[in-house]
């Protein structure tokens, strides 16, 4: 459909309208399929405009809202040192905030990383701000910051560039883009009427186009790919017609009581309208439900207060019958609105009134409202087009092309983080190197100005390389030194361990790796290098009844040439040390430091004969086996002492440290006597007593 439309003091007036149909379907659900049959259409339209208004060069066009996604955006500017906002300041600052809107989806999870690019179609301000304050309008305001928020519609790329490419077949340049909802909005919800909670959809023939208004703006647009051809296609399936046969029978089921029908074996019948309306009534509720159901999902859930139903399927029959019921709406809440209803519209005489032509007149009259202007530019041989702002750089042509900014540069080198003794280090890959970016041939920067038909190339930077060390590269020293221990020559060098292995220190370090780095340097490194790792023991310690004990004794001595140094000092190359080491210690002379008391010992005279008597006052094991008073223990070793119970000595006590015998005879009569006294076998005896016995 073509239309001219004249402006006169903010009053239009339709001179001419042209509407041709489609000799096949060479468009299915609001995409092109054959860009050449849509292109002789609008070919012919073309012609007939040109035979009665003179040449036509550019057109504003409105796609429907195949594949549609929304995005809101803002953009906020200072006017504190401007005059006052004018016309092209507002429609700038729109133009930003839908930027900002782009880029927002982009950037979202609702475009995938591998979609192809998303052009606007078309904008609807949400809210227009004053220093932060809501306000009407901004035209001849003066403040500090003015602010826009927009919601603005996207569409694929392959949905804008089929319509471009019949245009250009057409010879007709594209002068302004917008979506169907949005032409139809502006035309028949103004402004005044956006604070009531209103639904519009237009349905064509390949999609139903929504768009919703509630406190005074417009809160979403969407799409349902079911339209008046689901109806068409119903018929045809049922009567075996064809497509174009089964479109020319659905438009008369209103205005006939019976149509003839041929269909495609070439058998004619009568089928009276009411037959015909039965057939399509489940095809008409699947399309109310789905209109519905998309409308409820914009609404936040809920249905509208009302709805206007525009576009040539809205004349369906019973169409907004099952609408209202699947909103659950009264049925005067729902109703047909054509192009009559439009205010500050005038038709040239002879053109009927109707719903299909809302659309259309909006479309023109958003083209003048709130155009989406593009300018075209080349990215790596691909046509790209942006808004047409006053002043675009080369980095809004790079992501309109979708090439991110990490794109630009080569990618960093994989850097490597590991420990070295506990602490965390990271080690980073090579920086990448930048693309070149050229411009018509010459090299320029992201932020040079750009203009329509420029051609920008990039080559893209390379790679950074990979981090990578060796074990030696975390050394603080690697010169070996070179010593003398004990008259055995050593060599000392860092070791190096890596997740627990010993490595050399020329290998490589992986990422996550653990890395010990041991710097043998003192005494006592180099004496355990040589196996000498007992004299390398300052501290005598052992386990005495499962306690750590650290026993006084003579300590290991190291000299360097005859100065006494500790195990702890630190090597110089060519330092010659002796040592000299302590005896080990035996049981008794641990147990005589401790204060533990191994036996009993008395000295006594008997018959006076001297004697000394023992018994054993601890048992003692060493590493659990059992042990004397003169065994050798070593630092580490486990001894245990364990009380015997017994203390003290007896008479009867002696005869185990004496050869004399009692007379066997019983006729033989004794006495014991301590020190000249009377004493029994098991009385007490002690050290310094003079014991005898006595026989007569």
């Amino acid at each position: 459909m073509g239309i001219i439309l004249k402006e006169s003091g903010g009053q239009f007036h339709v001179a001419d309208l042209v509407s041709i149909e489609h000799q096949e379907r060479s468009m299915i659900d609001g995409q092109i399929h054959n860009i050449l049959r849509v292109a002789d259409v609008i070919v012919e339209i073309k012609k007939m405009l040109v035979e009665r208004h003179g040449p036509l060069k550019r057109v504003s066009v409105a796609a429907a809202g195949r594949a549609l996604k929304t995005a809101e955006g803002s953009m906020t500017i200072d006017i504190s040192g401007n005059s006052l906002i004018s016309m092209e300041d507002v429609n700038r600052l729109e133009l930003a905030a839908v930027q900002n809107a782009q880029q927002k989806l982009l950037s979202s999870d609702a475009v995938k990383q591998d979609d192809d690019y998303y052009y606007c179609v078309g904008y609807s301000v949400l809210h227009y701000k004053l220093e932060g304050e809501e306000i009407g309008s901004l035209i001849d305001q003066a403040g500090r910051s003015a602010s826009v928020d927009v919601i603005a519609t996207f569409l694929p790329r392959v949905v804008v560039e089929s319509l471009l490419a019949a245009l250009n077949r057409a010879e007709l340049q594209m002068e302004a883009l917008t979506l169907e909802p949005i032409a139809a909005i502006n035309v028949l919800i103004p402004p005044s009427m956006r604070r009531l909670n209103v639904a519009l959809v237009d349905i064509g023939a390949g999609t139903s186009d929504i768009a919703v208004t509630d406190d005074n703006t417009v809160i979403a647009y969407g799409m349902v790919p079911l339209a008046g051809d689901e109806i068409t296609e119903e018929l045809s399936n049922h009567y075996l017609l064809d497509f174009p046969v089964a479109e020319a029978i659905k438009r008369q089921l209103d205005s006939s009581n019976e149509v003839t029908i041929t269909d495609i074996l070439g058998f004619e019948q009568q089928v009276p309208s009411t037959d015909l309306k039965n057939v399509i009534a489940p095809a008409v509720k699947r399309l109310a439900q789905a209109i519905a159901s998309e409308m409820i999902r914009l609404n936040n859930g809920v249905s509208p207060k009302a709805v206007m139903v525009v576009g040539g399927g809205s004349l369906t029959p019973g169409l907004t019958d099952q609408l209202s019921s699947a909103l659950d709406l009264p049925g005067n809440r729902v109703a047909i609105r054509g192009s009559d209803a439009l205010s500050g519209i005038t038709m040239e005489t002879g053109l009927p009134p109707s719903p299909e032509l809302v659309t259309p007149i909006g479309i023109a009259i958003a083209a003048k409202r709130a155009p989406i202007h593009y300018m075209s530019i080349t990215v790596d041989g691909k046509v790209i087009r942006l808004f047409e702002l006053k002043e675009m750089t080369v980095g809004d042509a790079l992501l309109a092309a979708n090439i991110k900014a990490n794109q630009l540069y080569g990618m960093p080198g994989l850097g490597i983080s590991f420990t070295v003794n506990g602490k965390s280090i990271i080690l980073p890959g090579e920086h990448g190197r930048p693309s070149i970016i050229r411009v018509n041939g010459k090299e320029a920067d992201i932020k040079d100005l750009i203009s329509n038909g420029d051609t920008i190339e990039i080559t893209l930077g390379e790679n950074g390389k990979d981090a990578s060390a060796t074990i030696r590269d975390l050394l603080d020293d690697v010169e070996p030194i070179h010593a003398v221990i004990d008259g055995e020559s050593v060599r000392l060098m860092p070791e190096a361990y890596r997740n627990g292995n010993a490595v050399h220190i020329d290998n490589e370090v992986q990422d996550h790796d653990e890395i010990t780095i041991f710097y043998p340097r003192t005494i006592a490194d180099g004496a355990a290098r040589l196996g000498k790792r007992d004299f390398a023991q300052p501290v005598f310690t052992i386990q005495v009844n499962g306690k750590t004990v650290t026993l006084k004794r003579q300590v290991t001595q190291y000299l360097l040439g005859s100065v006494p140094v500790s195990p702890s000092h630190v090597l110089k190359d060519g330092d010659e040390i002796t040592i000299r080491t302590a005896t080990l210690p035996t049981v008794a002379n641990i147990a005589e430091e401790l204060g533990k008391k191994l036996e009993e010992i008395a000295t006594i005279t008997f018959n006076g004969e001297r004697l000394q008597l023992s018994k054993p006052h601890h048992a003692v094991t060493l590493n659990s086996q059992p042990a004397d008073s003169q065994s050798v223990v070593k630092p580490g070793d486990h001894l245990q002492f364990i009380p015997t119970g017994q203390s003290g000595f007896t008479f009867s006590d002696i005869f185990a440290f004496t050869d004399y015998k009692l007379p066997g005879s019983s006729a033989s009569q004794y006495k014991l006597l301590r020190n000249g006294e009377p004493i029994g076998f098991r009385d007490t005896i002690f050290g310094g007593d003079s014991l005898e016995i006595i026989l007569y």
